[in-house]
Formats: C-alpha cells, structure tokens, sequence
C-alpha cells in the first residue's frame, strides 16, 4: 500500500547530474562541465509516492524541482473548499519556476502516480542563468511552455460538454506517447481537472466505456480509440 512521504523521509541521495539518462531533455541540458563545477549545493533526487505534498502554496521558494518520472497535479482552492487541478505535470517538466522571482510557490504540488524528483536551490539555477545564457533561454522556454500548458487547461479542459472535456483531457494525456494506452487519474481528479463534478465524470468514463472508445486492459489502464475520441473533442 502506498505510504504518504516526507521529503525528507523519501530522500535518498544526491543526484549524478553529468551521468543522467535524461539531462539532454531536462533543465540543465546546456550546462557544461565546467558549470557543473560551479555548483557547490547539492542536487538531490528522491522518489514520492501518490498523495505526497512536494510543496505547498505560500511556502517560500526556497527550491526548484524537475520531475524525473511520474506525474503531479498542480491545485489552487476555491472559495467553497473545493480544489481546482490547473495543471499537470510530468516527465522532464520543471515545478517552482515562480521561485526565481524570489515569491512563495504559487500552487500546491501533490503526487499522483510514483513520482522520481530532483531537488535543486533557486538561487544555484538564479546564479547560473546570469552566467548562462544557454540556461536562461531554457529557463525562458520552460516558463513559456508551463504558460501555454496552463492556457491550454483554460481553454480546452474548461470549456464544452462533460464529453468533450473528458475526450480532450484523454487525447492530452496520450500526447507524446508511442501507444494507444492511457492510465487514468481518480474520477475526482479528473473532475477537478475538467471543472465538472466526480458524478459526471463517473458516467463519462462509463459511457465511452460501453461505446468502446476506451477499453480496460488492466486496473485502470485504458487502451484508447484515438480517432473518435478526436472526433468527440472537436465537437
């Protein structure tokens, strides 16, 4: 069973950087050896289980993170309680960018699946983009893509039916991948993301279900009719 974790309780060691099968897509890849040398704080690299808190809203950001592997949900909170999932994010993706501009973190940021995190200080990436410029264009790029990630949510995920939200927040999930198989969120995860209720989502799930659109190959694992599920998005 899946045990909720500290950061500190889920440590476990400093990171390899220079060695790292993803650097070349992740935030550090233009940095030289050279660079490296001139990081004298650790970068640390641990592992979170579902439900774990990476940080939360109005903390100091003291840090920012890359995800390695495994996904989070970016969450604001209403006026009446409920939350609103703004976001996702997910392999090589960078969490805390608000950070460089010396605030608190924006959202708060919760795991849902078995996330892989490297941890590195603000003013490490602050000090090195003044005398990077390949690492401040990758910094500028990394908020323009986390800026159209979150207008995307906007317009596509809050707006038309229950079935056309659901279609696109599936067919957003499949993006990138190599295959037609999607694992999905908790009914009210998904809600929360698409701004309807679990009730609906629940049904929505169901009914793409009995026209085969979507197909359970195992515990929460769908294999996906891509092109009408597109067609279902478009309206």
């Amino acid at each position: 069973m899946a045990k909720n974790v500290t950061l500190r309780e889920a440590w476990s060691g400093h990171a390899d950087c220079l060695s790292c099968s993803l650097r070349e897509s992740v935030l550090f890849a233009g940095l030289k050896e050279e660079d490296f040398e001139k990081i004298h704080d650790p970068i640390d690299q641990y592992l979170l289980q579902p439900g774990a808190y990476l940080y939360h809203f109005g903390e100091q950001g003291d840090y920012m993170f890359t995800v390695r592997r495994g996904a989070l949900k970016l969450v604001q909170y209403l006026p009446d309680g409920n939350q609103r999932i703004v976001r996702l994010a997910r392999d090589t993706d960078v969490l805390g960018l608000e950070a460089l501009l010396g605030g608190t973190y924006e959202h708060d940021a919760i795991v849902l699946q078995t996330t892989e995190i490297c941890r590195f200080p603000t003013r490490v990436v602050r000090a090195l983009s003044e005398e990077n410029p390949a690492l401040h264009r990758e910094l500028m790029s990394r908020w323009q893509r986390a800026l159209s990630e979150a207008e995307a949510w906007l317009t596509e995920l809050s707006t038309g039916s229950a079935r056309q939200r659901v279609a696109r927040l599936l067919l957003r999930l499949m993006r990138d991948q190599n295959s037609r198989e999607c694992e999905l969120f908790s009914r009210e995860n998904m809600g929360a993301m698409l701004g309807i209720t679990t009730e609906t989502t629940s049904r929505t799930i169901a009914e793409f279900k009995r026209q085969g659109l979507i197909i359970e190959r195992s515990a929460n694992r769908f294999l996906l009719d891509i092109p009408n599920l597109r067609r279902i998005a478009e309206g």
